[in-house]
């Protein structure tokens, strides 16, 4: 699919959803956040927990996440993680060992492989790793919320001007 249909589709899908600005907004905001940390065999598990959890779109938080956790974008997220994690926690983990474990991530390997490839890496690399996507992620994740939340409550305000002048 060319980038701009697939741009295009995303932006409609977002546009349609309905809801409370601050539910959309919240579901924003979880999926940027789980989208960003490398978490990718449970992304999905995560963000449907946590807007749950938190009353915000589901549907939203997938689409979200989506957005900042692609093939294009997983490289360099999970790089930076590694980068902040190292030096918030003061250990040299192997980048290739990181690499191999993301090439499996990326593949067409089910669901337990990829998991048992992220466990593999070990405890002290899975700390690096996380702390790291936990600090690159959460101004995303805040961000997210903000921004989304005033362009739904925009949405919402020309939607009711749409309705009253009809």
């Amino acid at each position: 699919m060319a980038p701009q249909r697939t741009l295009r589709y995303y932006y409609l899908r977002v546009i349609r959803l309905r809801g409370e600005p601050s539910e959309l907004a919240r579901g924003v905001g979880i999926g940027m956040f789980i989208g960003i940390t490398p978490t990718i065999p449970l992304h999905t598990v995560l963000i449907l927990l946590f807007t749950i959890i938190s009353r915000g779109s589901k549907i939203a938080g997938l689409l979200a996440s989506v957005v900042v956790s692609n093939p294009l974008t997983i490289p360099p997220t999970y790089y930076l993680s590694w980068r902040v994690g190292e030096g918030l926690t003061g250990t040299a983990i192997s980048w290739a060992n990181v690499k191999s474990v993301m090439e499996l991530v990326l593949s067409d390997a089910g669901f337990m492989e990829r998991l048992a490839a992220v466990m593999h890496l070990g405890r002290e690399a899975l700390v690096t790793l996380l702390l790291g996507g936990f600090v690159l992620a959460l101004p995303f994740g805040v961000a997210g919320y903000f921004l989304s939340y005033r362009f739904f409550a925009n949405l919402e305000s020309k939607r009711r001007l749409k309705h009253i002048l009809r």
